[in-house]
């Protein structure tokens, strides 16, 4: 019997560790740089309830005071700006701790693959420009590298299109100063095409019963595409905060552009 019951306790122990474990806590970063690592229960007005990891106690936190949350889910929601740093560089006041790199975010040139063969650098990078631009009229508190910047940093740190691979998103972050960066891969292949025919005629006439006629014929054909894209945010510990596929819904050869605008929107990065 006794030994029954120390099974089922084990048993039990084990089960709340490995649910504990899955438990995914929120993040509250506070405008002094603290980070509270536990649940929001409730957002009020002008406060919301929170609970810490692993305890049951309720605590009350003014929004004034914090800067962004983490949500266990992935979806970040941002309540202030991070105070500007002051001459000389150092922290402003209320605000050590602090890191210049929060809220900075950082495109990579996008992998793209047509036909089954990667796409030159310039087409990834074009990419990367697209999702820039959009990303810049949406941005809230986030700033936005500018991708020259983001390139240039890159090649100064011996990062090529060849070798990225051997870097971390950790890695990536820190290399360009940003707490997020943003990582794609757009998927294009041909499939069938679309034929389109127009008829042209003309008739002469010789006396009332007899007319001629003259036609031709005219044909053009339209390639359609598939089109898939993967995209990706990734957080200064390496942590993927987002990542989603769409196949696009037209067949054209842009159809990219439409799908990333479409994902961007669903990423925590977008701001109305």
């Amino acid at each position: 019997m006794k030994k029954l019951f120390a099974c089922l306790t084990l048993l039990v122990v084990t089960l709340h560790a490995i649910a504990q474990k899955a438990f995914n806590n929120d993040v509250i970063l506070k405008m002094n740089g603290e980070e509270l690592t536990g649940k929001v229960v409730k957002i009020n007005d002008g406060d919301l309830d929170f609970v810490y990891a692993n305890e049951t106690l309720v605590y009350n936190i003014k929004k004034a005071d914090i800067m962004k949350i983490t949500f266990g889910s992935g979806r970040i929601e941002v309540f202030n700006k991070p105070p500007q740093s002051s001459a000389g560089n150092q922290p402003a006041q209320g605000g050590p701790g602090l890191e210049e790199h929060h809220n900075k975010v950082a495109v990579l040139p996008f992998a793209f693959v047509r036909d089954g063969q990667v796409a030159d650098e310039s087409v990834g990078e074009e990419v990367q420009n697209e999702c820039y631009s959009y990303m810049s009229k949406h941005a809230g508190v986030f700033t936005i590298l500018n991708p020259r910047t983001t390139n240039a940093m890159l090649i100064k740190a011996g990062v090529t299109k060849e070798n990225i691979k051997g870097y971390t998103m950790e890695d990536l972050c820190g290399i360009l100063g940003v707490e997020y960066v943003v990582n794609g891969l757009v998927t294009m292949n041909k499939t069938t095409q679309t034929t389109y025919q127009s008829n042209s005629g003309s008739s002469s006439k010789t006396d009332d019963k007899d007319r001629r006629y003259n036609s031709s014929s005219y044909g053009t054909a339209t390639q359609n595409y598939q089109t898939k894209l993967n995209l990706a945010v990734y957080n200064d510990k390496g942590d993927s905060v987002y990542e989603q596929d769409r196949t696009s819904f037209w067949n054209t050869q842009d159809a990219y552009k439409s799908t990333l605008e479409y994902l961007l929107k669903r990423s925590p990065l977008y701001a109305k």
